[in-house]
């Protein structure tokens, strides 16, 4: 019989190992050894993870007292409550508020640190608050937390002011540190979480835990043993034991004024170690068997084994550290040359699972570019790096225009392929290798450009537009794209990722908003950032209390001279801000939909003075501006025939002025509006005429009285020959249709005279008056009819229509 001397069992079976034993007894002593060690060291990791996720919990709840103190803080009812004394009333919020949470403490804290309300002992309210350390904090903080005990019990404080404006209280919340907690905390981190104090006579006492009460007694007895006071608190691996249990241990201070209040980890040694010690069982008995199988050793056999292995070992480590470049030699074709070409083919397999990973992981498999994962790795290093070295780069957001209706209309495969074209063309776009375009999910794409200021950004964007404006054909279908794109520049926009990818956010709607293609961020179009939220407040105040008021512009008609119609402009004199120009705020209200209200107000208000004026024998007609959103709100007719009734002012007095875009954002809604308005009786003029998309076609449908032709082509006309060609077109077009043609932004005395040699009927602007209060008003048109007559007469003799 022959025998295969090449395969590894035979040699083994032919050779004794002579060493076997000391290789053997070795071993198990330095498995032991690592067994011991590992399980230290696993234990400290698990404590080292857990009191990661123990600050966490404990900050997550900070967090929770902190929101649910501010909430109640910031209520308007309860800040009265607070500023009048209403002790039943401030009791009854702190209750409530705490109840909602389920904090186990709520308290009212006096600006002199004595309560005036608390939750635990109602009847106690007048005493010193116990932690004035932790109002300090606050109120140089804005809000603070400690831990702290209260009646001999432990809480979770949290503490924030009372503002009117200036703090005149402080809401302090807590939840109790008590053994339910201990439980919950020991639950999610797997240990045995503890909390203990140190006594005035230098013991640590048990608070609460999550062991049994006898385990938490023995530990406050280990803590004294090991010497764990407030000069070693830092010590985070010191092994007590527990009765015959060893255990691992981690302690954290939770007072920061001391270390007299810590919370206590522990896992049991014992247990990190059962599986091991069952190993180490198994590997004895192995040894033994071993040994008596294996009489006599061959030093040779040893060798041709221990090499490849040895090699087949650094293989291993080196696949474990991700090195995957490198294939092991075969080691030839026993049972470890089989081996060694399994561990190739299994480097192979995971160099491919890799790749398949990272693609999936940071790349869009729709269209190859990367995802938004590889984007937001991307924006943070550009953040660091830019603000290490104090450079400027921009970030782009673009959605396709329409792009529902490709789907829709042509199918979701359509829109896929239209996608992947639209990313190649972005990537065609880019010019350096550190530029990069992503696809952020459904139609949403982001460019990142270093080094690049906000000039540069535009630019770009503009070539962007270029590009995307080439007409597509795909399966046969030509499709054109357009693109919204929001532009954002570091550090001008912000410093942060999420605050610059909401202002590129705000951006991009902004463009979609008004079809510009692309816009920069704005403060203006941001409706949620802080100072938008606080005049928004403000605005509201404002017509709540009539800080607004009405100012009036006159028109002046050019064939007398007369001054028949005036268009009301509101303002707003804010107390502390002063004058806000109404391009800060109608804007605002026109995207928050306070538009509605702001309108109504103007209507009210200029109704009742057109009444005033006529009762004392001034006859006036009255402009006043209406928006996109209040031609499309159904009860705008109602509203005008309520307030005509109210004041008793005819409708020929009224005339409403809208913008051309106005019209055309729901051209259907618009025109039943305006039909109504018109069956009124109420008069209608185009406002900022020239400047918008309309069409002849919608005009001449629209019941207009009155055309405004903008101020931008009036104030350009004595410079620019096509300006002027565009007024006197504007006015004849208005006069063949039967409209009044009005001009404004009229500043210049040569102006008003070509104007009225263009037959212009109607003039307005800074030449003739700035818009005034309506008492300034009056003596304005006092003084501006006396000054009429005579003014005619003498241009009239010349043959002119001038006024000195």
């Amino acid at each position: 019989m022959r025998i295969r001397i090449h395969h590894l069992h035979t040699r083994i079976a032919l050779v004794f190992v002579a060493l076997l034993l000391v290789i053997q007894v070795a071993g198990f002593s330095v498995i032991s050894t690592a067994i011991y060690a590992n399980a230290r060291h696993t234990v400290n990791d698990q404590l080292s993870v857990s009191e990661k996720v123990f600050r966490q919990l404990l900050s997550s709840d900070d967090e929770k007292l902190r929101q649910a103190a501010t909430v109640t803080a910031a209520d308007f009812g309860f800040r009265a409550a607070v500023a009048t004394r209403d002790q039943a009333t401030v009791e009854s919020a702190l209750k409530n508020q705490g109840d909602r949470i389920h904090a186990n403490l709520v308290m009212l804290v006096g600006p002199d640190n004595r309560l005036l309300a608390d939750t635990l002992a109602p009847n106690e309210a007048g005493r010193d608050f116990s932690f004035p350390d932790l109002i300090a904090t606050a109120r140089r903080s804005g809000s603070a937390s400690k831990v702290g005990l209260v009646n001999g019990r432990l809480y979770q404080l949290v503490a924030v002011p009372v503002l009117a404006p200036l703090p005149i209280a402080w809401v302090v919340m807590g939840f109790a540190v008590d053994n339910a907690l201990a439980v919950r905390l020991g639950d999610i981190t797997s240990l045995g979480v503890s909390f203990l104090t140190k006594t005035a006579d230098g013991k640590w006492s048990l608070l609460a835990t999550a062991l049994p009460e006898d385990k938490g007694q023995e530990l406050a007895q280990a803590l004294d043993q090991v010497g764990a006071s407030s000069g070693s608190l830092e010590i985070d691996r010191s092994y007590a034991r527990f009765g015959m249990t060893r255990y691992g241990a981690r302690i954290i201070s939770l007072d920061q004024n001391g270390q007299r209040v810590v919370a206590v980890l522990q896992r049991s040694l014992d247990e990190a170690m059962a599986s091991f010690r069952r190993l180490q069982s198994t590997l004895l008995i192995i040894s033994v068997v071993g040994f008596v199988v294996s009489l006599v050793g061959s030093v040779l056999t040893a060798r041709s084994i221990t090499r490849p292995l040895a090699a087949l070992t650094r293989f291993a480590r080196s696949l474990g550290r991700g090195d995957f470049e490198v294939p092991i030699e075969a080691a030839g074709d026993d049972e470890i040359g089989e081996l060694t070409q399994a561990f190739n083919t299994m480097r192979g397999n995971l160099v491919e699972r890799e790749r398949r990973i990272l693609d999936l992981a940071y790349y869009d498999p729709l269209t190859r570019l990367p995802n938004r994962v590889m984007f937001t790795d991307q924006l943070t290093r550009m953040i660091e790096q830019a603000s290490r070295a104090d450079t400027t780069f921009s970030l782009m957001m673009m959605d396709l225009d329409r792009f529902k209706l490709v789907n829709d209309t042509l199918g979701h495969h359509m829109g896929d392929l239209l996608l992947c074209e639209v990313g190649q063309r972005l990537s065609r776009t880019l010019s350096h290798e550190s530029e990069m375009v992503a696809r952020l999910g459904g139609d949403e794409f982001a460019l990142l450009l270093p080094d690049t200021d906000l000039d540069a950004a535009k630019r770009f964007a503009r070539r962007i537009g270029t590009v995307l404006d080439e007409p597509l054909s795909i399966d046969g279908h030509t499709i054109d794209v357009h693109g919204s794109i929001g532009i954002v520049s570091f550090p001008l926009h912000g410093r942060e990722f999420h605050t610059l990818m909401r202002r590129a956010d705000v951006a991009m709607y902004a463009a979609k908003r008004v079809n510009a293609g692309s816009a920069v961020y704005s403060a203006a179009d941001d409706v949620h950032s802080p100072e938008r939220l606080t005049l928004m407040t403000e605005l509201r105040r404002a017509v709540e209390s009539d800080q607004l008021s009405l100012y009036y512009q006159p028109k002046v008609d050019l064939s007398s001279y007369q001054v028949k119609y005036v268009e009301a402009l509101v303002r707003w004199i804010h107390p502390e801000r002063g004058f806000i120009a109404p391009d800060q705020f109608i804007p605002f209200a026109e995207q928050t939909g306070y538009i509605k209200v702001l309108t109504r107000w103007v209507i009210d208000r200029a109704m009742r003075q057109l009444a005033q004026w006529h009762a004392d024998g001034i006859d006036l007609s009255v402009s006043v501006n209406v928006s996109a959103r209040d031609l499309l709100h159904a009860g705008l007719p109602e509203y005008f025939e309520g307030a005509l009734r109210r004041y008793g002012v005819s409708p020929q007095w009224i005339w409403i002025e809208i913008t051309e875009s106005a019209v055309m954002d729901d051209a259907a809604a618009a025109l039943q509006t305006l039909d109504q308005l018109h069956q009124m009786g109420l008069r209608l003029s185009i406002d900022d005429f020239g400047t918008g998309y309309s069409s002849l076609a919608y005009l001449k449908r629209l019941p207009v009285d009155e055309i405004k032709i903008d101020k931008s082509f009036v104030m350009g006309m004595m410079t620019d020959n096509d300006d002027e060609v565009i007024v006197r077109s504007t006015i004849d077009l208005g006069h063949n249709m039967g409209l009044k043609v009005v001009a404004e932004g009229v500043e210049s005395e040569a102006v008003m005279l070509l104007l009225g040699t263009l037959n212009c009927d109607l003039v307005q602007g800074y030449h003739v008056s700035r818009p005034l209060p309506e008492d300034k008003f009056r003596e304005w048109l006092r003084q501006w009819h006396a000054s009429v007559p005579a003014n005619v007469q003498a241009d009239t003799l010349d043959g002119g229509r001038h006024i000195a």
